[in-house]
């Protein structure tokens, strides 16, 4: 069994990648496990954080590390609120207060548009000089009201256009198919196949 370090300690984070990744035979130990603190992210791009919470997590193990930086772009707040989403209302990270900062961010706005996006990023080691990097999103737009009871953080907001129910309303198994990380971890389990040897 191939072990990865989850650079990070949501543990339904977690569960959705684990899910992903266990038919390839990769485990994932959340670095909370192994006393490894939380990575500053003090970066504009979820590309430049994910890549700084991987090496993180490999450079106090040694082991390789799995990143995951997510968030919410919604296009009529240029993008907001993108790699503030888990923070958008400020300290203590709220899933309630952020929903409800984004409903009145958008009370007057017609263009509800907006797109889940995971940027995932894989090191052997701390120092890696070629990161497995996989990006995916999930289009969709702001509900007017919470719906649903599943998922986490702005899932019971968004809207799936295909299906035309919240995130939140999806069961696990189709939204981890549809979703921003499931598109993503399915875009990365290909670079590990091809590039991991050891893994096939």
């Amino acid at each position: 069994m191939q072990k990865l370090i989850l650079a990070s300690n949501n543990a339904k984070k977690l569960k959705e990648l684990s899910a992903l990744l266990s038919p390839l035979g990769i485990a994932l130990i959340p670095q909370g496990e192994l006393g490894v603190s939380e990575a500053e992210e003090p970066h504009c791009t979820f590309l430049e954080n994910a890549l700084a919470k991987a090496r993180h997590a490999a450079a106090a193990t040694g082991l390789p590390a799995l990143a995951d930086d997510s968030g919410l772009c919604v296009d009529a707040l240029l993008g907001a609120p993108g790699v503030q989403s888990a923070r958008y209302a400020g300290e203590p990270k709220s899933d309630a207060r952020n929903n409800e900062k984004l409903l009145a961010a958008l009370q007057n706005e017609r263009n509800r548009r907006a797109r889940f996006v995971s940027l995932l990023v894989l090191v052997r080691h701390a120092e890696d000089p070629q990161p497995l990097v996989a990006e995916g999103e999930w289009q969709g737009e702001i509900l007017h009201a919470p719906r649903g009871e599943g998922g986490f953080g702005y899932d019971p907001l968004f809207l799936d256009l295909e299906s035309g129910v919240a995130s939140a309303e999806l069961p696990p198994e189709v939204k981890n198919q549809r979703s921003h990380r499931g598109k993503a971890i399915a875009a990365l389990l290909v670079k590990i196949r091809e590039q991991w040897t050891d893994v096939r």
